[in-house]
């Protein structure tokens, strides 16, 4: 049994996790802290569980091995160095940090204790986007020349984003870095090594960190991705657009319809745009991937490396959204 303490209810997506750990027989939750101590023990009781206000204290319990982080992301770093050192196993919500220079405190902190940590990157779960992935490994579209992904909804407008999510010290940014975590990671897991990015940031409603964004990065391969997110669009289905010297690969609409168009296609007999019957499986939720990772050793696809890679992207979008400038890669 994995004895788990939630740390913080402050990301909207906290409940969902407390709820999926509720529902297994090899995890529970024994104890709840959060920042905001009325917050958290509101939480705690709605829980059934107690309340610390200590982190310290929480680290130490005995009935503590592990620890799911939905912390401001501006006290992620602290946290998570504090439970590795604490020898806690971490589970944690986008983006890893801030900067890459806390992903690399984090990431001593958590080998040198040895415990497991993974990052929640839910859309790398997705059947359509292990299907761009072969796509690509299997060379379906030759080389890849442009990828576009874009992951919006309506948060801002519609008025169910809670208001700490537009305060920039805690959050670090606005839409990009939370809603455009997942498009950034899947980019980079799809096209490999960022050479550069441009980024444009906006604030449609007028807060003090964006809610429409866009950003452009050039890849090793010299691939060219377009990142498109924001808080202000009103029904935005998920899509996923992959152009190659041979084809065409592209995951959306209402439907999230899958279709490819490819020269070697045709070689097998298939003219034209071709609809997919067979999608590969569905990988295990994050959440699930770790506490399977800790409890039985599986593996933990989305780990230290994947985390920092993401915060690098962050961190280079938002570099070039304040000094308006294009920025490189590796970041200085």
């Amino acid at each position: 049994m994995l004895r788990i303490a939630m740390l913080s209810s402050w990301h909207v997506h906290a409940p969902g996790y407390a709820r999926d750990i509720l529902s297994r027989s090899d995890a529970k939750i024994t104890v709840v802290w959060d920042e905001d101590p009325e917050r958290g023990k509101n939480w705690a009781a709605d829980l059934g569980v107690p309340f610390e206000e200590d982190l310290e204290a929480v680290l130490a319990r005995s009935d503590v091995d592990a620890v799911v982080v939905n912390a401001p992301t501006n006290r992620h770093a602290e946290i998570m160095v504090a439970a590795a050192k604490a020898g806690k196993h971490i589970f944690t919500e986008k983006v890893m940090a801030p900067t890459v220079k806390e992903c690399q405190a984090i990431s001593e902190a958590v080998t040198k204790a040895g415990v497991k940590f993974c990052i929640s990157f839910p859309q790398r779960t997705w059947p359509v986007n292990l299907l761009a992935k072969k796509v690509i490994d299997d060379g379906l579209l030759g080389d890849i020349t442009l990828l576009r992904i874009r992951n919006a909804h309506n948060g801002a407008v519609a008025g169910w984003l809670p208001e700490h999510f537009y305060d920039p010290v805690a959050c670090g940014g606005g839409a990009m870095i939370d809603l455009g975590a997942h498009p950034m990671y899947l980019a980079r897991w799809l096209m490999g090594e960022p050479r550069r990015i441009t980024s444009l940031f906006n604030s449609f409603t007028g807060r003090q960190v964006e809610d429409n964004a866009v950003a452009l990065i050039e890849f090793a391969n010299k691939a060219i991705a377009v990142i498109e997110t924001g808080f202000v669009s009103h029904i935005s289905p998920f899509s996923l657009e992959l152009y190659g010297t041979e084809g065409t690969f592209l995951v959306g609409g209402p439907e999230s319809s899958v279709r490819i168009n490819s020269r070697k296609l045709e070689q097998d007999g298939h003219q034209g745009w071709f609809i997919p019957t067979r999608l590969p499986a569905a990988l295990p939720m994050p959440l699930d991937m770790w506490i399977r990772g800790i409890l039985e050793d599986e593996p933990i696809l989305f780990g230290l490396e994947e985390g920092t890679q993401l915060t690098e992207l962050m961190e280079g979008a938002i570099r070039s959204y304040r000094s308006g400038s294009q920025v490189e890669f590796p970041l200085d």
